[in-house]
């Protein structure tokens, strides 16, 4: 197995720009992961496709306003990417320019100068900076600055600024707990009034939490996936979750995994197939093809980059030949990709 393996060809133009504006009115790929029959469908008929016995498993992590536009001494512009907290007013950040970004430099918010002062207070050997809030700050915390004049950090591959309705758009319906810099995509196309019909079908959810760091966007360098190194993401699965999943599978229904983030944390939680132990940690558990899937039975996705690891996982899932004939199929169909893309449901 090579990274290359895991490579395909996406026209530019198929890359999603803007989500659209009905969340289940996307487009839904249905994937059959054992004989690879494509069906086209739209996201709202999902509630078509479950069964009472089935049970929803979603990451309720919340995306922070992350990326800070803010201006040195000096006047030149500084862009941060804030990516974990380590106390009240101190934060790890991303710094574009980093270069000269120095221990000791001070900031200032660029939609606030008199707001207070970022201090630099060292730079990480991974090159993030260690950056605090001065005293005599208007604001309280790190945190406040973040959501009163934050925008959503986008991928690099949507190419334009975020506005504010990325503030709604870039968010799960049932997002709660803050702490990601990426959403959990597959999430992004429930609606609560979808969410209420599954529920009155008899499919019921689950909630864990994977706060989604920048790592899900790092590339694969290596020519060999196995020598990639994760990076590590904080997630909970409370004992409500792990019961449901272990109800869920002694009734014979299927646990339907909403995003690769859902599925990283129920395989990392389980000891033996079907059984799952609640737990707060991190996760930096790589899933490649060949992997005995120990819990999941069902998966909705959206499309994912090439030679990503993210792709390598639904690989795992549905057979690397499956799945890259499903885009190949998509492609010819003119679906969109990637964050504010169309849907995969594999099952």
């Amino acid at each position: 197995m090579r990274t290359e393996d895991f490579d395909y060809h996406l026209p530019k133009n198929l890359i999603a720009q803007e989500p659209v504006r009905q969340r289940d009115a996307c487009r839904l790929l249905v994937l059959d992961r054992h004989t690879g029959a494509v069906a086209h469908k739209i996201f709202a008929d999902l509630v078509d496709m479950v069964r009472p016995d089935d049970l929803l498993v979603l990451n309720d992590t919340r995306v922070l306003p992350a990326r800070l536009f803010c201006r040195k001494a000096s006047g030149g512009k500084v862009e941060l990417l804030f990516t974990g907290q380590i106390g009240l007013n101190t934060w790890k950040a991303l710094a574009k320019p980093a270069a000269r970004l120095k221990e000791g430099s001070t900031l200032f918010i660029e939609s606030d100068p008199d707001a207070g002062t970022l201090v630099i207070d060292r730079v990480a050997p991974d090159g993030e900076r260690i950056v605090r809030l001065a005293e005599g700050a208007r604001y309280i915390s790190i945190a406040e600055i973040i959501e009163r004049h934050g925008c959503m950090p986008l991928p690099p591959y949507i190419k334009r600024p975020a506005h504010e309705n990325d503030r709604e758009d870039y968010q799960t319906v049932y997002a709660r707990k803050p702490g990601a810099v990426a959403a959990p995509t597959a999430g992004l196309h429930f609606t609560p009034e979808l969410l209420a019909l599954l529920r009155k079908r008899g499919v019921e959810s689950a909630f864990l939490t994977l706060h989604v760091n920048i790592g899900t966007f790092l590339p694969v360098k290596v020519s060999d996936p196995g020598d990639h190194v994760m990076h590590e993401e904080e997630y909970e699965l409370s004992r409500e979750a792990a019961e449901a999943v272990t109800r869920t599978r002694r009734a014979g229904g299927r646990v339907i995994a909403v995003g690769t983030t859902a599925v990283r944390v129920l395989e990392h939680c389980a000891s033996a197939p079907g059984t799952l132990h609640a737990s707060h940690g991190r996760t930096a558990l790589k899933i490649l093809p060949p992997y005995e899937f120990k819990v999941v039975d069902g998966l909705i996705t959206n499309f994912h980059l090439p030679e990503s690891t993210l792709l390598m996982l639904v690989s795992a899932f549905a057979s690397r030949e499956h799945v890259l004939n499903a885009y190949a199929e998509a492609i010819r169909e003119k679906y969109r990709f990637f964050s504010y893309g169309d849907a995969m449901f594999i099952r």
